[in-house]
């Protein structure tokens, strides 16, 4: 079979998920909000997840893994959701881990803080803060599909849709752990790599001979 049942006891919401999601991405589907301070490059623990049951069903502890939890969490069942594929069909219970609930300041106070900090800025960085502010020419972008054709904003939200399934995708494969990446995906990547180090080495400045300047030609 290619799907399991999941179960998050603390939002108590279950479903059933396909092999081959991570626990991070099943926990999304489900509607329960899942931090990644490091945007799931597996270089923190912010979405790490207890598992309760079905440890069976997923798949190996990767580096990344061992790297960020403690052996006494591991033990304990603690997994990194975005390094934890389901691999196996099967039963599994996640318990998430209590979120600190902090006091967010109001848009009155942002706005103050944004204000002083603004003040001390250096002139150049006050420059490319205000070039940053004119993102709001994006407004006038929506007004227009607005106020277009229907056919005209069908094709265009058709665009903008496919060019962001594309971004997503591209960041999912690259926050991907390296044990989970095919052979033909690890060796683009290191292809790629050895490419930008010839780049960098053929574009480094030759040293300049000490003893040319004093040579008779």
């Amino acid at each position: 079979m290619t799907e399991v049942e999941i179960e998050f006891e603390r939002e108590k919401r279950s479903g059933i998920i396909a092999v081959g999601s991570y626990l991070f991405d099943a926990a999304r589907r489900l509607g329960i909000e899942v931090e990644a301070e490091c945007e799931r490059r597996g270089e923190c623990d912010s979405c790490a997840m207890r598992i309760t049951t079905g440890v069976e069903c997923l798949s190996e502890t990767t580096e990344a893994e061992i790297k960020q939890l403690t052996a006494k969490r591991r033990k304990n069942g603690e997994r990194l959701s975005c390094q934890t594929k389901i691999e196996k069909f099967g039963e599994i219970l996640v318990m998430t881990n209590k979120k600190k609930e902090e006091e967010k300041p109001s848009e009155e106070e942002k706005s103050e803080a944004y204000r002083k900090e603004f003040e001390d800025f250096p002139l150049e960085k006050k420059v490319a803060n205000l070039v940053q502010l004119e993102a709001i020419t994006l407004g006038e972008t929506f007004s227009f599909v607005i106020n277009s054709p229907s056919l005209i904003v069908g094709k265009i939200m058709d665009v903008m849709a496919e060019f962001g399934l594309k971004l997503e995708d591209d960041a999912k494969k690259a926050a991907r752990p390296v044990e989970h990446k095919t052979g033909h995906e690890a060796e683009d990547e290191q292809e790629e790599k050895a490419q930008e180090n010839h780049t960098n080495e053929n574009t480094q400045t030759p040293p300049k001979d000490k003893n040319a300047k004093g040579k008779k030609t």
